[in-house]
C-alpha cells in the first residue's frame, strides 16, 4: 500500500516588511518552495502575511489593497511548480467591508476564502476598526469573484477524497474563543486545523496559546497548525515573536524558537490515520456532531490529492519513543509511576473492604511483577491501618528456582515485615507427574504447566484456610501474549498488575524502591532495612525476566529467558501500544518500529517478532476473556469487561498475511 497515513505539514513564519506586499510575497514564495521541497503537502503563514498584519490605517489605502490582491496573485501563479497546498494571509473587500482572509492555494487555483469569524477588538487589539467579523457573511455568501473566477467562500471544508483526509482553517482570534470555528470544522469532519495567526508576545502569553492549541487538538480529536508572525512585524507598541506549533490530538510534535531574526520554517506529521481512529472509536462524536454541528452551513471543497508520507521512499522526520508507555522525561515517570501505584493501591483497598478480607496471598518468585503485586499489598495495608504481617507472602521454589531469586524474594519478605511462608512444590509436582503418567524428564509444557498450577493452588487454599484473597501477579503484556498457565498464574481474586505493561514495572518498582525506602520522601518505618529493601529491588530489577519453570544451568543461573522465547519485552510493548491505542496496521508498524529501533534490531529481526505478536495476541485471546478483576492505569487495557471485546476464535489471517507480503 506504501501509503503511511502521516501528512507532512509545514508551518512558516517569513521575515516581512510592513505594507511592502513585493517583498512578502516574495518571502512567502520562497518559504513555500523550501517547505515542498523538504516534503510537506500543507504549509502554513501567518494571518495577513502578504502585506504584514500591523499595516493599521494603510489597510483603508487603495494602493495597499490592490498590491495585496496582486501578491495573492503571485502566489497562485508560483504555486503552479509547488506540489502542496498554500494556506496565506490577505485581505478582502467585499461590498462595503474588508475582511481578515485566508486563502488555501492549490496548482495555480485558489480553491478557497476563509474570512476570520470573530475579531479581537480591546486591550492591544482594535481590529474592528479595519475589518468586519466574518461570522455574519460566512453564513449568507458562499462564494465571490476574484481573479475572473468563483470562489467558495465562508464555511470551508477541503477535502482529499483519495486519502479521506479533511482540513479547515480559522485565523488567530477564532481559536481564543469559547466555542471555535475549529470545533465546528472538526464536528464536520475535519482532521487538521490550521490557524493563521499574528499574536503578540506579553509575560506568560506563550504558555498559555500553546495550552490553547494542545486542548483544541486534543478535544477536537485534530492535528492542529498554527503559525504566527515574527519580530518583522511593527514594533510601535507590541511585539510578535513568529510562534508556530503543530500538534496532535493533545501532544504538541513541533514549535519553534520564538523571535527567530530570520524565516521560520517548522515540519510535523500528522497522523490521519490515527485521528480517523479515535474518531471512530468515540461514538459520542457523532452525537455531539448531530446535536452542534450545523452540517447545512459548510461547503465542501475537493482538493488534488494531497502528498502523504510514502513507505517506500521516504523517512519520518517524527520520532516515536522505544517505549511509548514510559515518558521521557524524569519527572514525568515519576509523577506517572506514583499515579499507577495509587490507583493499584485504591483499586485493591475497595477490593480487601468489599470482600471483608481478613488477609490477602501473593505468590513471590523473586521476579518483577510478584515484587511490584508484593509492594502494592504492602503500601494497602498501611494506607487501611492494618499490619503488614496480615499478609501472606508465600515462596515456592521448584525445578527452575535459582539461588538469586529465591534469596530475594525471602529478603524482601522478610524486610517488608509480612508473614512469610515457604512451600516448596517439587514433592507435590512430581506425585502429579506419577498420576497424570507424566515422564519428568520430558521439559515439556506439561512439565512447566503443572508447576504453574501447583503454585495457584496452594495459594488458592491458603486463602481459603485464611479467608483471605489471592492477590495476582500477572502484567499486561504476559496478558497480551498469552504468558500464563491457563487456570495456573492466569488466575487470582484480584490482579493489581493487569494493565500495567512490562517495561513499565520495572520504573514502578523502581520509583517504590527510590522514593519510599530512600530519596528526600524516604519512610523511615517503611521496612525494617530500607537500604537493604532497597537494593533487594534493584537487584530484582536487573535479574533477567523468566517464569523459573525450567531448571539452571550447572552454575545455578536462569536457562528459561523469557525474551528468547517470545522476543524482546521492549519491542512487545511498542506493537501492543500502537496496535491497541491507534489501531496501527501491520506494514505500518513495521516501517515505523524499523526507523524507531534503528540500530538496535535489523527489519528481519523486529518482522519476526512482529509476526509472532499478532499469532500470540490473537491465539490467545481466550485466557483474556475470563482474565479476573484488575484496575485500569493506563490509555491500554485488555479487559474483556471494559475497552477490549474480542472473540476468543478471531483469526489472525489478514494482518499475518499483510506481514508476509512485504519485503525483508
Amino acid at each position: 500500500m506504501n501509503q503511511s497515513g502521516f501528512l507532512r505539514v509545514a508551518a512558516v513564519s517569513p521575515s516581512l516588511k510592513v505594507a511592502n506586499t513585493l517583498y512578502n510575497t516574495e518571502q512567502i514564495i520562497t518559504c513555500a518552495q523550501q517547505a515542498a521541497e523538504k516534503g510537506a503537502a500543507v504549509i502554513l503563514f501567518p494571518e495577513l502575511s502578504v502585506t504584514a498584519y500591523t499595516c493599521a490605517d494603510l489597510f483603508y489605502q487603495e494602493e495597499l489593497y490592490q498590491a495585496n490582491l496582486e501578491g495573492l496573485h503571485r502566489i497562485s501563479e508560483a504555486s503552479r511548480t509547488v506540489d502542496a497546498v498554500i494556506i496565506a494571509g490577505f485581505y478582502l473587500r467585499f461590498a462595503n467591508s474588508l475582511y481578515n482572509c485566508a486563502a488555501v492555494i492549490q496548482h495555480g487555483n485558489i480553491l478557497g476564502i476563509v474570512p476570520k469569524m470573530f475579531l479581537p477588538n480591546s486591550r492591544e487589539f482594535y481590529e474592528g476598526r479595519w475589518f468586519a467579523a466574518g461570522i455574519r457573511i460566512a453564513s449568507d455568501v458562499r462564494s465571490i469573484r476574484l481573479f475572473g473566477a468563483e470562489i467558495p467562500f465562508g464555511h470551508l471544508l477541503f477535502t482529499d477524497e483519495k486519502s479521506g483526509i479533511t482540513f479547515g482553517v480559522e485565523i488567530c482570534q477564532d481559536l481564543w474563543m469559547p466555542i471555535t470555528p475549529g470545533a465546528h470544522l472538526a464536528l464536520n469532519g475535519a482532521q487538521i486545523i490550521f490557524n493563521c495567526s499574528a499574536s503578540d508576545e506579553t509575560v506568560g502569553k506563550a504558555d498559555y496559546r500553546r495550552r490553547l492549541v494542545l486542548q483544541n487538538s486534543a478535544s477536537n480529536m485534530t492535528g492542529y497548525v498554527y503559525a504566527s508572525s515574527g519580530v518583522t512585524e511593527s514594533t510601535t507598541d507590541l511585539v510578535y515573536s513568529g510562534h508556530c506549533m503543530i500538534a496532535e490530538n493533545g501532544s504538541l510534535l513541533a514549535e519553534n524558537e520564538r523571535f527567530r531574526r530570520e524565516s521560520d520554517i517548522i515540519f510535523g506529521e500528522i497522523d490521519c490515520d490515527r485521528l480517523k481512529f479515535e474518531r471512530s472509536l468515540d461514538h459520542a462524536v457523532e452525537e455531539c456532531t448531530s446535536a452542534y454541528s450545523q452540517r447545512q452551513l459548510y461547503t465542501h471543497v475537493p482538493t488534488d490529492p494531497l502528498r502523504l508520507v510514502d513507505m517506500k521512499t521516504d523517512r519520518l522526520l517524527r520520532k516515536y519513543r522505544k517505549n511509548p508507555f514510559v515518558p521521557s522525561s524524569r519527572t514525568t515517570v515519576d509523577a506517572r509511576c506514583e499515579e499507577i501505584f495509587k490507583i493499584q493501591t485504591a483499586g485493591l483497598a475497595k477490593r480487601i473492604e468489599h470482600a471483608r478480607a481478613k488477609t490477602v496471598v501473593v505468590g513471590i518468585s523473586g521476579g518483577l511483577d510478584s515484587t511490584l503485586a508484593l509492594l502494592v499489598c504492602v503500601e494497602t495495608f498501611k494506607m487501611l491501618g492494618r499490619s503488614t504481617k496480615d499478609i501472606i507472602a508465600v515462596t515456592m521454589p521448584g525445578f527452575g528456582t535459582t539461588g538469586k531469586t529465591y534469596n530475594n524474594a525471602l529478603s524482601i519478605m522478610r524486610l517488608l515485615g509480612t508473614d512469610v511462608r515457604e512451600i516448596s512444590i517439587a514433592d507435590a509436582v512430581m506425585d502429579h507427574f506419577a498420576a497424570i503418567g507424566h515422564d519428568p524428564s520430558v521439559h515439556d509444557v506439561t512439565y512447566e504447566n503443572c508447576q504453574a498450577r501447583e503454585r495457584t493452588q496452594i495459594l488458592m487454599d491458603i486463602a481459603n484456610q485464611e479467608g483471605g484473597m489471592v492477590i495476582g501477579t500477572g502484567d499486561l503484556s504476559e496478558s497480551a501474549l498469552g504468558w500464563s498457565t491457563y487456570n495456573g498464574d492466569h488466575m487470582s481474586m484480584y490482579a493489581v498488575n493487569i494493565s500495567v505493561p512490562k517495561t513499565l514495572v520495572k520504573f514502578v518498582v523502581g520509583w517504590v524502591a527510590d522514593n519510599k525506602a530512600a530519596g528526600p520522601k524516604e519512610d523511615p518505618s517503611y521496612s525494617a532495612d530500607n537500604a537493604a529493601l532497597r537494593a533487594a529491588l534493584h537487584d530484582i530489577m536487573e535479574t533477567p525476566i523468566s517464569p523459573e519453570l525450567l531448571p539452571p544451568d550447572k552454575d545455578g543461573k536462569i536457562v528459561q529467558k523469557t525474551e528468547e522465547r517470545v522476543g524482546p519485552y521492549i519491542l512487545h510493548d511498542f506493537f501492543l501500544y500502537y496496535t491497541m491505542r491507534f489501531g496501527m496496521r501491520p506494514e505500518k508498524l513495521l516501517w515505523i518500529a524499523c526507523q524507531t529501533f534503528e540500530g538496535e534490531f535489523d527489519r528481519p529481526y523486529i518482522r519476526k517478532w512482529l509476526r509472532e505478536f499478532y499469532r500470540r495476541f490473537f491465539q490467545q485471546q481466550y485466557k483474556r476473556s475470563c482474565i479476573p478483576d484488575g484496575p485500569k492505569v493506563g490509555t491500554v487495557t485488555l479487559s474483556p469487561r471494559g475497552d477490549w471485546r474480542m472473540p476468543s476464535d478471531a483469526d489472525a489471517a489478514l494482518w499475518l498475511a499483510e506481514l508476509d507480503g512485504l519485503e525483508e
